[in-house]
């Protein structure tokens, strides 16, 4: 018996109100209405009851038309018919109207209650799951649909970008002419390579198990550090690392540096241009378990109203850099892939901070 599942007994004659809650009452948790208006609002207060019980001869509104009315309202709930004239009609209705799940007969006996509600509940939870997965499964085709227009947009962009370049560079016979559409065309390819790599991390994070090994946080941002040194130097842009782990920490390194490079990234692209105290901090401590990482740059920063649209597919705050709007997305899911948490802070004109937390597995 589940004692925490709920039920609703409908029925207009009080002593069998009573015998129900009385029967029950240690095997579930039971609530009880003498009319359909008492149990409307009993369910519209108990949304976890499971199972209702509704007599069909009650004063002022039949059993089926009262579940067929609270169809729409209350769907999940299943839904048993009691009554003592079970003629082909009632049966007809029921099946039509109230989409009922069970008859029991008035007088009913205990035995038949606890088998109703034991088939009922295992059919709740199939039809639960299958709502839940009917809900995913809209979910990953609404994504699938901004997922194919993204590839066919930005993957047509930068190849129109060469082909056109390529077509005026036919015409001209100067080398400095075609010098300008090279540049032109290595931009072209650089975006798309970035696309691919975007692509790359989307279909990282759909493989199967994770990849766990020991993680020194002071090899990982030693490599970073000398991955974004070229850029720190072209860029005048002051990058900072700090580390604090005593402890061992175990994750998988591949998802946690796209995690790392994504948000590094957009802290390099999205500084202030005309600034002198451009910088870019990454720390790390590790204590208790979790992995504390703070990122904090002097950018441009997010605006209130975006901040909370940052890791949605496809979007982008700025046309400050060029990006595809895959990059705090794939953030997001990693963290989930990670059991991990993710905390933004900015202000427009001052910066960002990204804490992140991250369980060692």
């Amino acid at each position: 018996m589940q004692k925490e599942l709920e039920v609703l007994y409908i029925d207009d004659e009080i002593n069998n109100l009573v015998g129900f809650k009385a029967n029950f009452r240690y095997s579930y948790v039971v609530h009880t209405a003498s009319s359909t208006i008492e149990a409307q609002e009993i369910l519209a207060a108990h949304p976890d009851i499971r199972v209702i019980f509704c007599d069909q001869r009650m004063p002022g509104e039949l059993g089926i038309d009262f579940l067929h009315r609270i169809k729409k309202e209350f769907p999940r709930p299943i839904r048993i018919l009691l009554t003592a004239y079970a003629d082909m009609e009632t049966v007809i209705d029921a099946v039509n109207k109230g989409h009922i799940f069970r008859f029991v007969r008035k007088p009913w006996q205990e035995e038949d209650i606890i088998s109703s509600i034991q088939e009922a509940n295992k059919f709740y939870i199939a039809s639960s799951l299958l709502d839940i997965r009917n809900e995913e499964l809209q979910k990953a085709y609404d994504e699938l649909d901004k997922f194919a227009y993204s590839v066919s947009h930005d993957l047509r962009d930068p190849l129109s970008g060469v082909q056109s370049a390529i077509k005026l560079a036919l015409e001209f016979d100067k080398i400095e002419d075609v010098r300008e559409l090279l540049k032109l065309m290595d931009d072209s390819l650089s975006r798309l390579d970035a696309y691919i790599d975007s692509l790359r991390d989307y279909y990282l994070l759909r493989r199967g198990e994770l990849t766990l090994s020991e993680i020194d946080f002071h090899q990982l941002f030693e490599s970073i550090r000398q991955f974004y040194k070229m850029s720190t130097q072209h860029n005048d842009v002051t990058f900072e690392t700090h580390v604090e782990q005593t402890e061992v920490f175990k994750g998988d390194k591949a998802v946690l540096e796209l995690i790392l490079h994504n948000l590094l990234s957009n802290a390099f692209k999205y500084q202030q241009i005309d600034s002198d105290n451009k910088r870019v901090n990454l720390s790390v401590t590790v204590a208790n378990g979790y992995a504390k990482i703070v990122i904090t740059d002097t950018g441009i920063g997010i605006s209130a109203d975006h901040i909370d649209d940052i890791f949605k597919l496809f979007f982008r705050g700025s046309d400050q850099a060029k990006g595809m709007g895959f990059g705090l997305y794939n953030v997001q899911s990693a963290l989930l892939k990670l059991k991990g948490t993710i905390n933004v802070t900015s202000q427009i004109g001052e910066g960002t901070t990204f804490t992140i937390a991250l369980p060692s597995k």
